[in-house]
């Protein structure tokens, strides 16, 4: 009965070692400059599961799935970056804010955005450069 336990034990740590979330962190800068984008959140998906970074004021981010920084199983994912947009101001006599969006709008969707990246053990760091939005038409 010992063998049998000590068997199986060995065996689920043997099994569970190639399944290990790889950390991933990265940086969203701007094509045209090089400035960090400072808010949003950068998306990863791969057969329906999404993780996700908060992007911090410096334009870094740490990926994770149920938490954030516990990282990604490896594979490839289709990445996409959603809430990159500031208050501009209040729509006149409401309440209703005004959002200026920062990035271009085929970054919000990973089936748009062009963005992808295979995950393995040796990758650590996943940097993402956009296009801003282009200047609002005047009316």
């Amino acid at each position: 009965m010992l063998r049998f336990f000590c068997f199986t034990m060995l065996l689920t740590l043997v099994l569970g070692c190639g399944s290990k979330n790889v950390g991933l962190k990265g940086k969203v800068t701007f094509s045209d400059d090089g400035n960090p984008l400072t808010v949003g959140t950068v998306g990863f998906r791969q057969d329906g599961k999404l993780a996700r970074g908060n992007i911090k004021s410096d334009g870094t981010f740490v990926v994770g799935f149920e938490q954030e920084a516990n990282g990604l199983p490896p594979g490839k994912y289709d990445v996409y970056i959603s809430g990159a947009a500031v208050v501009v101001g209040q729509v006149p006599g409401t309440e209703e804010d005004i959002w200026e969006q920062l990035i271009d709008k085929k970054y919000a969707s990973a089936d748009t955005s062009g963005l992808s990246v295979t995950v393995d053990a040796s990758t650590k760091v996943y940097n993402i450069t956009v296009d801003r939005a282009p200047a609002p038409k005047k009316k």
